[in-house]
């Protein structure tokens, strides 16, 4: 890429503050960025607005175009953009490809679909008002900011980047501070496409950069991360009633009926658990197994846990925290657990070697534990017995986290079920992760683990207004909204209301 394309930020005015960019595996310097304040935040929102003008009357069909050409451009620079993922979060190869690979998917589905969801379509218009065209479309909202996460910095994202786009949207996006880079190379990306048309900008800095930009007039905010940002979030956009999509951090959960497959079961549980060192929104932190079946998975879990090995090779089964302040946070949940009384069946509190954990197995771990009711970032799965579904689920709604749960058993009909009975966004039958790789599925917490939701049409229509049209197509014969109605159109309408709505 070009140096003018490179970074893709806003140019600072004259902040000395400056940002840099860090290695997790080695510590290394990478890069430094500057630390854009409310001025510079400001700016790329008002530069913003000016370019969705041109970006919301260009139509579909040729937004659909350019964000192709962008899904292209990423898809041949793959290696480059992994090349700085790996550096900033210390992730093997192959889960750095998985994770563009996935965003990417996502930007496709949501260029292809956008027309098909967002689209004017005619509506019934009604007995009374039959002589009205009704019809119903989208409209884009206009500028939407979007606060990285570090975890899956192109992935998270790009959920709600790739859909306020194909909207009609214009995005400026904050990065991370650890993942800033990645950010900048998303920009960047855009700018070769359509140089001339920032549409998607990166604003870089702390979080006082992100303050600046929840309150800097844009149409919605869309945030990842922990639940204290989240909640942070809100408060400052519920200062100017900027709408928000927030999907706060923490793991779910995993329920193993009697039935499960059990070798399928401990696989899923602990590539769920820790892939990625645990730090996955998406993933699996406790696992509630039928009473019957727990001694078998317990055992199956272990062992396939203790033949992983964190590192930064490519033979790694995963990386560093990539947060340094969350290994602390781990460690405590860790200490806790054992504290009030589970047992750890793998690894424990000689497990940190900073900066990376590897693989730790509780059991028995009381629910009140913090390692149950925190947020699980870290290669932490706790195993905990239930008598029967109906313990498991009260269980699961009664820890929280109702982003994510994922069901163990052959009786699909039951889990079917139970999945109706979870106070969760999500529910995955005999597998964990793969609902991720399905952009049609809509993706969003419950009560405190988010609001909104990315991915899907929901993920299109959050970043969209409606825009309701009704047209008289001809002279009403039973006239009733006009101070000229004759009685007998009254009487007309009311025989007509009750044969309608009166028999049976």
């Amino acid at each position: 890429m070009s140096e003018s394309a490179s970074t893709g930020a806003a140019a600072p005015t004259g902040r000395s503050d400056v940002l840099t960019s860090f290695d997790p595996r080695t510590g290394e310097q990478l890069a430094h960025y500057p630390v854009h304040g409310p001025a510079e935040v400001t700016r790329a929102v008002r530069t913003a607005r000016a370019t969705q003008n041109w970006w919301g009357e260009l139509g579909f069909g040729d937004r659909k175009r350019l964000l192709l050409d962008w899904r292209r451009q990423i898809a041949r620079n793959t290696g480059e953009l992994v090349e700085v993922l790996r550096s900033e979060t210390g992730k093997p190869e192959a889960d750095a490809i998985l994770e563009v690979m996935l965003a990417v998917e996502n930007l496709d589905w949501a260029a292809r679909n956008a027309e098909r969801a967002l689209g004017r379509k005619r509506l019934a218009s009604g007995w009374f008002t039959r002589n009205q065209h009704a019809s119903l479309g989208y409209l884009p909202l206009g500028v939407i900011g979007v606060l990285g996460a570090w975890n899956n910095p192109v992935f998270t994202p790009m959920g709600s980047i790739a859909y306020a786009m194909a909207a009609g949207n214009t995005v400026v996006f904050t990065p991370h501070e650890l993942t800033t880079g990645v950010g900048t190379w998303l920009a960047a990306s855009w700018a070769e496409v359509a140089p001339d048309q920032p549409v998607l900008q990166a604003v870089t800095g702390d979080s006082r950069t992100a303050n600046a930009l929840c309150r800097a007039e844009v149409d919605k905010i869309a945030y990842a991360g922990p639940e204290a940002g989240g909640r942070e979030v809100i408060a400052l956009c519920a200062q100017t009633l900027t709408p928000v999509v927030v999907e706060n951090s923490g793991k779910g959960s995993m329920i193993v009926h009697v039935d499960a497959v059990l070798d399928a079961a401990a696989e899923a549980a602990v590539y769920g658990a820790m892939a990625n060192a645990g730090q996955n929104s998406s993933g699996i932190q406790r696992c509630y197994v039928a009473d019957s079946v727990f001694d078998d998975f317990l055992a199956r879990v272990a062992e396939r846990a203790a033949t992983l090995r964190p590192g930064a090779d490519n033979r790694a089964a995963y990386g560093p925290m990539i947060n340094a302040a969350q290994v602390d946070v781990v460690r405590r949940q860790v200490r806790d657990a054992i504290a009030r009384g589970g047992h750890a069946v793998l690894g424990g509190l000689d497990s940190f070697r900073d900066p990376y954990v590897e693989p730790i197995v509780l059991a028995e771990v009381p629910e009140e534990s913090i390692a149950i009711t925190g947020e699980g970032i870290g290669p932490v799965l706790v195993v905990n017995r239930v008598a029967d579904l109906a313990d498991a689920v009260a269980r699961v709604n009664a820890a929280g986290n109702g982003i994510a749960v994922t069901v163990f058993t052959r009786d699909i009909a039951s889990a079917e079920f139970i999945a109706e009975q979870l106070r969760v966004g999500v529910v995955t039958v005999n597998s964990s992760t793969a609902f991720t790789g399905i952009p049609a599925l809509p993706f969003g917490g419950i009560g405190e683990y988010g609001q909104g939701h990315s991915h899907g049409q929901q993920g299109l229509y959050e970043f969209s207004r409606t825009m309701s049209i009704a047209r008289r197509r001809y002279r009403a014969p039973v006239r009733l909204s006009t101070f000229d109605r004759h009685p007998r159109h009254v009487h007309t309408a009311k025989a007509f209301f009750r044969l309608r709505h009166g028999r049976g």
